[in-house]
C-alpha cells in the first residue's frame, strides 16, 4: 500500500507569496557561498543535500486530499480538498494504462476545504466514469450539491455525467472496498467527522484521523481512538497547531497538536506518524520547526519501539 498526499493544508488553500519565493532563493545563494553550478541537475543536488527541506522545497498549499494506492482495483481517496484536481488528472493518466474507471471517497467530513476539490474533479465530468462516496453523515450528498448551485458555481452537479453514488457509513462496520477492509470512527468536530482505518490484503494497516480535537488534559478519555490507532503502520493525524495555541486561543477549534497526535501513537503502538492539516498561517520555516520538534519530543517521551514521525507535504509518498 502506498500513501499519497496531494493536499495537505487546513482551511483554505495557500499560495507561496513572491517575498517567502525570494527568500528561498536568496538563502540558497548564500549558502552556495559563490560555488558555480554547470547544470540545473547539479545545482538541484546541492538544493537536496545541502538545504534544508524548507530552504529548497515547499510542503504545498492545496487542502485535504490522500490517496491509498494498492496497485490494482479501484481509486481510494480520503476528502475532496483543492488537492483533488491534480490527483484527478493523474488518476486519468493511470487510467489510460489500465487502472479502472472508479473512484472509492471516503469524507472526513463536510467543510468547504474538504470537498471544495469536487466541481473540478475531471472524472466526474466523463462518461463512464463510477464514483462512489462514502460518508458517516447522512447529508453529504446534500453539501456537495450545495457548493455547485448556481449562486456558488456555475455548473451544476446534475450536469456530471459520471455515475455517482453515496453510501452512509456506520461506526464498528468494516467495508470491504476491493482488496482493502475500511471501518470509521466518530471525531470531535463541529457537525462531526470521522476517522478511517484501511487495511490491505497483507494486513498493513493505515489511519487517516483529521480535523479531531484531542485536549491534552483530557488523554484519559482517549481510550477509544488508541484502540482505533493500535498498532497501525501508518497514521495521518491531525496536527494544525502547536501545543500553545490548541490550549489557548485555538482551543476547541476542532483541531488538534502534534505533542497529543505522539502521545496518542505511544499509547496505540502505531509504526509511523504524519503530521498533517498543516495551519495556512504556518510558513515551510514554521512548519518545519514543528517536524523537528515533534521528533525530539518523540525521543524524550519514548517508552518502547521508536515512533518514525514524518511531515506531510505536497507530493509525498510513503509505502507501508
Amino acid at each position: 500500500m502506498q500513501i499519497r498526499f496531494w493536499g495537505t493544508r487546513g482551511s483554505l488553500p495557500v499560495a507561496p507569496k513572491a517575498q517567502a519565493v525570494r527568500d528561498k532563493i536568496a538563502a540558497a545563494l548564500v549558502a552556495a557561498d559563490g560555488r558555480r553550478f554547470a547544470t540545473v541537475a547539479q545545482a538541484g543536488n546541492f538544493l537536496e543535500h545541502e538545504m534544508p527541506f524548507a530552504g529548497a522545497h515547499s510542503y504545498g498549499g492545496a487542502t485535504s486530499c490522500v490517496e491509498l494506492d494498492v496497485g490494482e482495483g479501484a481509486f481510494i481517496i480520503c476528502d475532496m480538498g483543492s488537492g483533488l484536481r491534480e490527483l484527478g488528472l493523474d488518476s486519468l493518466r493511470r487510467c489510460a494504462e489500465g487502472r479502472p474507471r472508479e473512484w472509492h471517497f471516503f469524507l472526513s467530513h463536510l467543510h468547504w476545504d474538504h470537498i471544495m476539490g469536487f466541481p473540478f474533479f475531471v472524472p466526474a465530468f466523463a462518461p463512464g466514469s463510477k464514483i462512489v462516496i462514502h460518508a458517516g453523515h447522512a447529508d453529504a450528498e446534500a453539501a456537495l450539491r450545495r457548493q455547485q448551485e448556481e449562486i456558488s458555481f456555475p455548473v451544476p452537479f446534475d450536469y456530471l455525467r459520471a455515475d455517482i453514488e453515496f453510501r452512509t457509513l456506520e461506526p464498528a462496520r468494516d467495508y470491504t472496498i476491493g482488496a482493502v477492509i475500511v471501518s470509521c470512527i466518530e471525531q470531535h468536530h463541529s457537525h462531526a467527522s470521522y476517522g478511517f482505518r484501511f487495511t490491505d490484503k497483507t494486513g498493513k494497516s493505515a489511519i487517516y484521523s483529521t480535523d479531531s480535537e484531542h485536549k491534552i488534559d483530557r488523554m484519559d478519555g482517549e481510550a477509544d481512538v488508541v484502540s482505533f490507532f493500535a498498532n497501525a503502520d501508518l497514521v495521518v493525524c491531525d496536527t494544525m497547531y502547536s501545543l500553545a495555541d490548541s490550549v489557548s486561543m485555538k482551543e476547541d477549534w476542532g483541531h488538534s497538536s502534534n505533542i497529543v497526535a505522539v502521545d496518542l501513537c505511544h499509547e496505540a503502538k502505531a509504526r509511523r506518524l504524519v503530521l498533517f492539516h498543516h495551519e495556512p498561517t504556518y510558513s515551510d520555516a514554521d512548519i518545519e520547526r514543528m517536524h523537528l520538534e515533534t521528533i525530539r519530543y518523540e525521543e524524550l517521551t519514548r517508552a518502547e519501539a521508536p515512533l518514525e514521525v514524518l511531515c506531510a507535504y505536497d507530493g509525498l509518498a510513503v509505502d507501508i
